[in-house]
């Protein structure tokens, strides 16, 4: 009988009978929260986020039978969500549906901390929506979920040289549209006093 508590009698097992593959409740909650905020970051809309969550999720499902465990499992799930996306976007009708950019109010956050977050929330998902999709993906994948760059044109299915390309590009674009988003609250803010005169 072996006894699951020493170590003595499974450090001789083979490799093969240690090695299981996680199961995809496991990968659910573990994994679940980022891949939410991940298809947010994405461009998602909050109307349709648990949905394409769920269908990521499926994905995971079926190709877990083919996952191997070499690869690395974020990794994995990082491209099934940029293909989620992509395939979505395809399918879905473009939509003017403004971003709403508003996050549940936490007790103890006063209203005014509350209204910046939601403000600056609003703000970083239009900056972001100034990027296209392949850009969008390179950004989000990089600079907010820490992916090397190699894991990033792995996700996106690209040359790593194309996906530093869109990051140069990506970045530009965000920069750009930072400024044009600042003029403009200093000329919203300029026309009150004008109006007053």
């Amino acid at each position: 009988m072996v006894s699951f508590g020493s170590t003595g009698a499974l450090a001789h097992a083979p490799a093969y009978l240690m090695s299981t593959k996680p199961s995809c409740a496991d990968i659910f909650r573990q994994h679940g929260p980022m891949v939410w905020r991940l298809l947010r970051r994405l461009g998602v809309p909050d109307a349709d986020l648990d949905d394409l969550t769920q269908d990521v999720f499926i994905a995971v499902h079926r190709g877990l039978g083919t996952y191997e465990e070499r690869n690395q499992l974020r990794a994995w799930i990082y491209k099934i969500c940029v293909r989620e996306v992509s395939r979505y976007r395809r399918a879905a009708p473009p939509r003017s549906a403004p971003l709403d950019g508003v996050d549940a109010p936490s007790e103890a956050a006063s209203p005014e901390a509350a209204m910046e977050r939601s403000q600056a929330r609003a703000d970083f998902d239009r900056l972001l929506g100034a990027l296209d999709e392949p850009r969008r993906a390179v950004f989000v994948l990089y600079e907010i979920e820490e992916l090397t760059m190699a894991d990033v044109a792995a996700a996106v299915g690209c040359p790593v040289q194309t996906a530093y390309s869109r990051l140069h590009s990506a970045r530009e674009l965000i920069v750009e549209a930072g400024r044009r988003l600042e003029a403009a609250r200093a000329h919203a803010a300029r026309e009150p006093q004008r109006r007053s005169r």
